[in-house]
């Protein structure tokens, strides 16, 4: 799919087509969410969870108002579907209507997101003109649909008690902080906090710190580096140095993107009251891709894990069917990512990769000495994420071999020299923020007491110059894709 520009939270509001105006960057930062927030906490308990749906929907449908109908569908054909497995818990009927809960779910995201994918490539393999449909994927359908089916089949597993609030419900799956692009919210994790939460000074203190923090990386940093992925693309110049300038930018940009946008949602559930999981830990410090894809994405590494991995054996089977659940868990995770082969190909990548390293060259990984295991990581990341953008097979492979000298380019030109000295600054805060190095400065700063105090005074005027420079970036740029849109 496209990606797709819409407005979200703060620096990823822009537009869901180019004709419908949501929100804008400023008009959701300075207007909607102080709005929202001030609502909140001078509302009863008992009208939180109202305010935050109302609030959420208002978000979701500003722009393609019809979009509700179909979220709006999946929350109460669930919720009835959740009070029907608790009843026939234990029997037959209980495993029906969860396999009932399956199939309308992933049916509604199947037909919405690859509908088109299925019909463009049996047109390919038969010769057949059967017409597109062109339909438009709903924004953030994927996300929501993984947690609508974890809490039903949480539900059959007796892991959670089916929830009676349908408002209570429909605020789990609409909440408008992680709704767009995750991370993905276990119904399990935040249960009893819909419920009963509290909320304190602190609380909302991190939860403001966190999403200065994720909006600053977002706006500062990847869009910087989305910048120069589109001069790139722009420019009729190519050479080596340009592509791997190309990869290793869009390889930051896409984790500064994403893990801006959970800091985001997860500094705002903190200010809500609620606690969700971390979606990132450093997966650029990883020294093996098994550990990368335990620190990148967690929360769709896990959900894949637990909800399909493990039920089909996991790795308790023998030889040929671990193998066989590797390669259908990762290539279901490349498909889940967008409905194009590229997709899928990264998928079967990481699969092989982790096979590779689960069978012989894990132990061997663990001997060498860091730099090297760290190196190889990159090396493969950054080669998985050119297949991850590029448009089709055939260019990624072409960006591939360039990048190793394999098509005649030279070795630079006039403006990829250019360019790598304008962004060496940039990709030196990038490459180094990308790691746990800033953290560990700080904690052992923290560990002084003439460092804690220092601290405490200085982390307020931090959020304030955060929160001017990325204003002033969204007032003066046009450039705020939001890589994860596509999803």
């Amino acid at each position: 799919m496209p990606l797709r520009k819409c407005a979200v939270l703060i620096s990823t509001l822009s537009y869901l087509n180019s004709d419908s105006m949501v929100f804008s960057s400023i008009t959701f930062l300075y207007y909607f969410l102080p709005l929202v927030i001030g609502v909140y906490f001078v509302c009863p308990k008992n009208l939180k969870n109202g305010v935050l749906l109302f609030s959420s929907l208002i978000f979701y449908g500003w722009g393609e108002p019809k979009y509700i109908i179909f979220m709006a569908l999946s929350i109460v054909v669930n919720y009835i579907l959740g009070l029907l497995i608790e009843r026939y818990s234990g029997s037959a009927w209980g495993k029906r209507w969860l396999l009932v809960s399956v199939i309308f779910s992933l049916g509604m995201l199947g037909y919405f997101k690859y509908v088109d994918f299925f019909i463009a490539n049996i047109n390919s393999m038969t010769g057949l003109s059967v017409p597109m449909l062109n339909v438009v994927l709903p924004i953030g359908i994927s996300f929501y649909t993984f947690q609508i089916l974890s809490y039903t089949i949480d539900v059959y597993r007796k892991n959670t008690k089916a929830q009676k609030n349908l408002l209570s419900l429909a605020t789990y799956v609409a909440f408008f902080p992680q709704l767009i692009a995750g991370p993905i919210v276990r119904y399990t994790d935040i249960a009893q906090a819909l419920d009963r939460r509290e909320h304190s000074f602190l609380k909302a203190r991190i939860g403001i710190r966190r999403f200065l923090f994720g909006i600053s990386k977002k706006v500062l940093i990847a869009n910087a580096l989305g910048e120069l992925c589109k001069i790139f693309a722009d420019s009729p110049e190519r050479n080596i140095l340009f592509y791997w300038l190309y990869a290793v930018a869009f390889t930051l940009q896409i984790y500064f993107d994403f893990s801006g946008y959970s800091d985001m949602a997860i500094g705002l559930g903190k200010i809500f009251g609620f606690d969700f999981q971390e979606n990132f830990k450093y997966p650029f410090i990883s020294q093996s891709i098994t550990e990368f894809w335990r620190r990148w994405h967690m929360s769709l590494g896990t959900w894949f894990r637990d909800y399909l991995y493990i039920p089909l054996g996991g790795n308790r089977v023998g030889r040929m069917r671990w193998l066989f659940n590797i390669f259908l868990v990762w290539m279901l995770t490349g498909l889940w990512h967008g409905a194009a082969w590229n997709f899928v190909i990264w998928g079967m990548l990481f699969a092989v990769l982790l096979m590779i390293e689960k069978l012989w060259l894990g132990s061997f990984l663990k001997k060498m000495p860091e730099i090297i295991s760290h190196l190889y990581v990159m090396l493969l990341v950054i080669i998985s994420f050119v297949i991850f953008d590029a448009p089709d097979l055939s260019t990624s492979a072409e960006r591939i071999r360039s990048m190793f000298g394999l098509s005649g380019l030279p070795l630079t030109g006039v403006q990829s020299a250019y360019y790598l000295r304008s962004y060496l600054i940039i990709f030196a805060i990038a490459i180094t923020g990308s790691t746990d190095l800033p953290k560990r400065i700080i904690d052992r700063i923290r560990n002084t007491p003439f460092g804690a105090i220092a601290l405490t005074w200085a982390e307020p005027v931090v959020c304030v110059v955060m929160l001017l420079l990325t204003t002033a970036y969204l007032i003066d740029a046009s450039f705020n894709p939001f890589l994860y849109f596509r999803f």
